[in-house]
């Protein structure tokens, strides 16, 4: 393509309020509800982004570190599943203790000023055994999934059950449960009868009765007690989804491994389709009602575009197996918050490891590993941050710093999208949202299960506004890295100084001691720029950038980088600054209030801050930076931490840089290699003192990984090549104590199972078997903890 070109001069949106029932008021007077586009808080745009955690998933010793991750990678509502099977195995035994107190768990997201859905099914899937159904309820004369009264008389103990464990954390009375979903895929997806697999793989009912039955559990809930804001269902394939009653969410994931289930009966698939998720569409347009992965039964402007499962991830299969690339999730933000979606949803946002049961050890989906959940989530199951959390933290706090300007946005494309082909590399995807003349111009160049490549645009990008046309860049060709997206802001008022277009992702805004600060990270491959309205300008220090004047504008094109940022002054004398990260820089960068003050922070830790405490989780190294404006200057003497030592206060620019020295532990234990696919490590009583973490990484050839502790699985990994690890520490007494061993199940090529003989002597005999493990090592996960004198 040529020419590059968007007309974004119809930019109005229609925004009225919500035809569904979907409202709450607290009693600090708080109130929530629903336009037809947005979520509102007191009335005003409210921009929610979801990340799903399953509490029985995660040792409840950790959940609330865990927790503050999240909120420090913008999440502010949390998603968790509530499976009945993980509380009530065993007919009448329901069990709300340790990994399964689901109280706790909310009362510590509302301790950290998070708010909580609830996903209460009866059928919840999330690759759990039966989707979470009791195997008990197998065979009963009532078909589950349905309106029968025999079966409604189990869920109704179900949710009296939940009830219970939620009174007094409602929205109503003041907690932080603001949403409850009703059911899961209700006539969309089902779940393998696990106790009949490998005999007849009996699979449950997707659904009967449609919106009736969502109807009817809602009833349900409510008469229980589970009286929220709002209700939740998902849409998606057909599901039934009683709109009025309940806001259908959307969603969309890069790898399907589920599609291999069809090698049983269609012969082996070969190759993954390229899926066309990473194109841009509008899905709140009355004028395209239906596109890709979009078929609401309702009129798409007449409900908010929301979604609970964004690929955040994904688990593999046994038959499918992947090097799940985490750029992909930023790549599906950029493309849903495109398409219209204002309260994005992350399945799974933090991984985990599946509990074991009282009579079924083990309770999950039978594709998937028996003990590892971890998904490839932004957090992975033994709290690792994976790149995907760091870019995800930008966007986020581009959503929550400008919510109510962005949420009122409307999306535009540049003509039909819908034959586009997601194999196509060579072909920029663009869109805008834009709301009064100005706007987001958003650029894609991710692909999964495509090579794709470095773009270089020539012309630019044109976006004709109601008045005037708008170029990116201002001068010169566009360039966009392999793998790249970004969302660049034009005609955006900067507090004075009106910048018409930036080839540079605007992240934040900040203000300090008068001053205001505006945050941008240069995109993958893109060289940044600044065109800004000379007009607005009434002084430019420019830093380390170029400047160069160009009819009515001033362009400015900066080296990114923390050292040296561009300040203006406003034509009323307002002093603003625009500070360039350089991509790699941007996956260190915070924003967060420490110690009654926004500050501006970079570090390649973990950030975790509550009250008083600035936590700096660090893996594996024993010396950590971390960069701070404001500094904290006299209202925090550093001395007052725990965990290591400072060693240096310099200054770099606007930032005060600390550096920590944290003590070394050398992470000893004893490996005794028992043929190539099995190992036995003990661990010194000292092995796990003075560190928080100590991972397990073990890089092994085969099928399956599977790690024990005298007899008891503890974690297991379907093989793709890369390094398997095990957080250590929560298994610390065990470990010492009994130590741990590895094997590794090979893979079988020419395998051939022989029952020729005249009595029952099933043998197995394969042409190769591959099993080796390789190198085995431990990487310490250390804590600095900084306090408020």
């Amino acid at each position: 393509m040529s020419e590059y070109r968007i007309d974004a001069s119809d930019d109005r949106k229609n925004i009225i309020p919500a035809k569904s029932r979907m409202t709450g008021v607290n009693p600090a007077g708080e109130r929530l509800g629903f336009s037809n586009y947005y979520m509102e808080k007191n009335g005003k745009p409210y921009f929610g982004i979801c990340g799903e955690f399953h509490y029985s998933r995660y040792d409840e010793r950790f959940w609330e570190d865990e927790i503050l991750k999240m909120k420090m990678g913008g999440v502010n509502i949390i998603a968790t599943y509530i499976f009945w099977n993980v509380h009530e195995e065993i007919q009448g035994q329901f069990d709300w203790t340790g990994r399964r107190d689901l109280r706790r768990f909310i009362e510590l997201c509302a301790r950290h000023g998070l708010y909580v859905i609830i996903r209460i099914g009866p059928f919840d899937h999330g690759e759990m055994r039966n989707g979470g159904m009791p195997d008990w309820l197998f065979g009963r004369p009532f078909e589950v999934r349905s309106n029968d009264e025999a079966y409604l008389a189990y869920v109704d103990v179900l949710y009296a059950q939940i009830s219970m464990q939620v009174q007094g954390l409602l929205y109503k009375d003041g907690g932080p449960v603001i949403g409850t979903q009703i059911e899961n895929e209700h006539r969309h997806s089902a779940a393998q009868w696990a106790l009949t697999t490998g005999i007849s793989n009996e699979w449950m009912t997707q659904g009967h009765d449609g919106e009736a039955h969502m109807l009817k559990l809602k009833e349900m809930a409510i008469a229980a007690g589970l009286d929220t804001p709002f209700y939740t269902c998902t849409a998606w394939g057909g599901a039934s989804a009683p709109a009025e009653e309940m806001l259908p969410l959307w969603g969309g994931y890069s790898h399907w491994p589920w599609i291999y289930y069809e090698h049983d009966r269609f012969g082996e698939m070969k190759e993954h389709p390229a899926t066309p998720e990473y194109i841009f569409r509008d899905k709140h347009n009355n004028e395209i009602p239906r596109s890709y992965n979009f078929e609401p039964e309702y009129t798409p402007e007449d409900y908010p575009y929301a979604c609970c499962e964004m690929g955040g991830g994904m688990t593999p299969f046994y038959r499918y197996r992947f090097d799940f690339p985490y750029i992909s999730v930023p790549a599906m933000t950029g493309i849903k918050t495109a398409e219209g979606c204002n309260l994005i949803g992350y399945y799974m946002y933090h991984g985990g490891s599946n509990p074991t049961g009282k009579r079924d050890v083990f309770l999950n989906d039978l594709a998937t590993p028996k003990i590892s959940y971890d998904f490839n989530a932004c957090i992975g199951e033994f709290g690792q941050v994976r790149e995907s959390y760091h870019r995800t933290r930008l966007q986020h706090y581009f959503f929550r710093a400008f919510e109510e300007w962005f949420c009122r946005t409307k999306t535009v494309l540049p003509g039909d999208t819908s034959q586009m082909d997601p194999h196509d590399v060579d072909t920029l995807r663009y869109a805008v949202r834009a709301a009064d003349g100005s706007g987001l111009l958003f650029l894609n160049n991710y692909q999964d299960h495509a090579v794709t490549h470095d773009l270089l645009i020539p012309g630019g990008v044109t976006v004709q506004t109601v008045s005037e046309e708008i170029r990116f860049p201002a001068e010169g060709p566009l360039r966009l890295g392999k793998d790249g997206y970004a969302m660049l802001p034009y005609n955006f008022d900067l507090d004075g100084v009106k910048l018409k277009s930036a080839t540079a992702q605007l992240v934040t805004r900040m203000e300090a001691d008068g001053d205001i600060y505006y945050v941008f990270v240069a995109p993958k491959g893109m060289p940044a720029e600044y065109a800004l309205e000379t007009a607005t300008l009434a002084g430019v220090v420019n830093g380390a950038a170029d400047v160069r004047e160009v009819g009515t504008l001033t362009i400015l094109r900066p080296d990114a980088g923390i050292g040296a940022p561009i300040r203006l002054t406003t034509a009323t004398g307002q002093r603003v600054s625009l500070l360039t990260l350089s991509d790699e820089e941007s996956l260190s960068f915070w924003q967060t209030e420490v110690w009654g003050r926004e500050r501006l922070l970079l570090t390649s830790a973990s950030l975790l801050v509550s009250g008083d405490e600035l936590k700096l989780e660090v893996t594996g190294s024993e010396e950590t930076v971390l960069r701070v404006f404001p500094d904290f200057g006299g209202e925090a003497p550093l001395g007052a931490l725990t965990g290591g030592e400072r060693v240096e206060r310099a200054q770099d620019g606007i930032f005060a840089v600390y550096r920590f020295r944290l003590p070394q532990k050398d992470l000893r234990f004893e490996l005794k290699r028992v043929k190539n696919d099995k190992a036995v490590l003990a661990f010194p009583e000292d092995a796990f003192t003075g560190i928080k973490e100590a991972l397990l990484q073990i890089e092994y050839a085969g099928d399956i990984g599977y790690a024990f502790i005298d007899g008891e699985l503890i974690n297991d990994n379907f093989s793709n090549g890369k390094t398997w690890e095990i957080g250590l520490k929560r298994f610390s007494e065990r470990l010492v104590q009994d130590g741990m061993y590895l094997y590794i199940s090979p893979i079988r090529r020419g395998s051939v199972v022989s029952s020729n003989t005249t009595m029952a002597g099933w043998s197995e005999n394969a042409a190769e078997l591959i099993a080796e493990l390789g190198n085995i090592s431990a990487v310490p996960v250390y804590e600095l903890v900084l306090r408020k004198g």
